[in-house]
Order: C-alpha cells, then structure tokens, then sequence
C-alpha cells in the first residue's frame, strides 16, 4: 500500500466513504475531516452536487420537475420549458437529439448547462425561433422534427466523453480538473493537458462536492471505511471523498453513482495518473 499518511494517523484522520451506490439510495455518513484538505471544501447542497447519473428520473414525456417547466405547463398541451439549470431524462433526450444535429460532441448528461443553452441558441438562430437558449414548444417540436429518437447508446453512450473547457482555476500549475458537465477529468500542467478519462460523481443525496481543493494523501490500495469497498488509487481531496478506480462504474457506467467520491472507469489510465499526482497538487470541480 502507497499512502503518504501512516496508516493509523490515516485511519484516524478519515472516515472514507464513497462506495457504489444505485438510485434513492439514502446520506452518507459525515466524513471526518483530513489532513491537508483545502479549507474551501465546504460541503454542498444537493442543489450543487447534481450528476445525472442516479437522480429519479422522468420519462422524456413527463414534464420537468423545475420551476421553468412548471410555469410552462399550465395550459394543456403545452411542452414543459427546459432550461439553463435543468436536470431531466427529457433534456437528456434533447442532448441526445442535439448531438445528432452536431451542434454538441458530448454525451448526454441530463443537466442543462452552459453548452446546451449554447446549442439550443445556435439551434433557434439556424431556424428563425427566438434565439433565447431555452426550450419552449416551438423549438423542441422542430428539434423532434429534424432527428430521430435517441437510441439507448446515444442516451448512455459507452464512449469516452470529449474534454470540457478547462476551467479557469486549472491554467496554472499541476490541476486535475474536473468537469460535471462533461463528466471528465483532465489531468493539467500550466494549462497544457496531458491525459484525461471519464469520471462519474456522487447522486443527489451525496452529491461530489464542487471548489478547489488539493490532494490531501494518496492510497494505491484502499477500503471504504463506512461501505467497506474497494478504492484503488485514491487520491483524497475533500474530507472523505476522493478521486479513485470503481469497478462498478466500470461495469455499469452511468447507471449508478459514487457516494461523492469522482469515480474513474479506466484502471489502466487512473495508474499512470495516481504515479504522476503529488499531495499537494490541485484539485478543481466545477459546472
């Protein structure tokens, strides 16, 4: 085992809990804190820390949960409203629909971010709609219109996920940057990326808290100490939550989700990683 903590002070330390976890599943235990993690990592809301993944999800016919959609929906017939900050299978389908009009690369995640407002503007403005960057009847009738329905891979699709723009905090220094949106993770050197991997986040009710953080201590071989699963390569960011190999995601991809730890499908790629990663080195998650 390669940990930069004596195994009792690490056990100490850290209650580590980021086991696989299927949908609905319940709040972790509270992490108690380690050494060397940032002062930032203040935990979220579940409002902050949604991943798609395992929140309940709606069939692409049901309206949105949102309040956007809701308003929207008030007279019969009426399509709910997606928009900026939106989470649904229904704009998972749109993503999907998107993507086959390439105007997205990425795969689908169900959360309606900045890149999806950006496509659905440049959507609207190819075909005379009000170029606002949210979906009402009108624009979601033409989208439907010019694709087909999304197949099951391209709503899930096993592919590697494209690199999101880097955030801002990651141009400097040694940075794994990660991005929920595009569900990636970038390992950087003063702005240059140098190998990047798909990556899945905690559900709804433990949510993968978002900020900049830096690597507390590393573990090549690790057990959670509140689920009693394995974390392979973890390297620990945020009081318990950690960035590390999950066979389940490996085995099931995005049909399930962590207990707030960024979980990584490609063991071979998170190997070269965990060498190369230093405690101290940056850790940035963001939208």
């Amino acid at each position: 085992m390669i940990r930069t903590l004596g195994l009792a002070a690490a056990v100490a330390l850290a209650a580590t809990g980021c086991g696989p976890q299927k949908s609905g599943a319940g709040p972790a235990s509270p992490s108690s804190p380690v050494a060397g993690a940032s002062p930032a990592a203040s935990p979220s809301t579940p409002d902050d820390g949604k991943a798609g993944a395992s929140s309940p999800a709606a069939s692409p016919s049901q309206p949105s949960s949102s309040p956007s959609a809701s308003a929207s929906s008030s007279s019969p017939g009426v399509k709910p409203i997606m928009a900026n900050g939106d989470e649904s299978e229904q704009i998972r389908e749109l993503q999907a629909r998107l993507r086959q009009l390439k105007l997205v690369s990425t795969a689908p995640t169900g959360f309606y971010g900045s890149k999806t407002t950006a496509a659905v503007k440049s959507f609207q403005s190819q075909h005379g709609l009000g170029a606002t960057g949210s979906v009402d009847e009108a624009t979601w009738q033409k989208v439907q219109g010019l694709t087909k329905k999304p197949t099951e891979d391209e709503l899930r699709p096993p592919t590697t996920n494209e690199v999101d723009a880097p955030d801002p905090r990651c141009m400097q220094g040694r940075v794994m940057c990660i991005s929920k949106e595009s569900r990636t993770l970038a390992w950087m050197i003063d702005g240059k990326v140098v190998s990047t991997m798909d990556v899945r986040f905690g559900s709804e009710n433990t949510p993968t808290r978002e900020g900049e953080f830096q690597v507390g201590w590393k573990a090549k071989e690790w057990t959670s100490t509140i689920y009693h699963t394995s974390m392979p390569y973890s390297m620990f960011f945020s009081e318990g939550q950690a960035v590390h190999y999950s066979s389940d995601f490996a085995a099931r991809g995005y049909a399930g989700a962590s207990h707030g730890c960024v979980n990584v499908r490609d063991k071979a790629k998170l190997s070269a990683l965990f060498d190369q990663v230093k405690v101290g080195d940056k850790v940035v998650v963001y939208w």
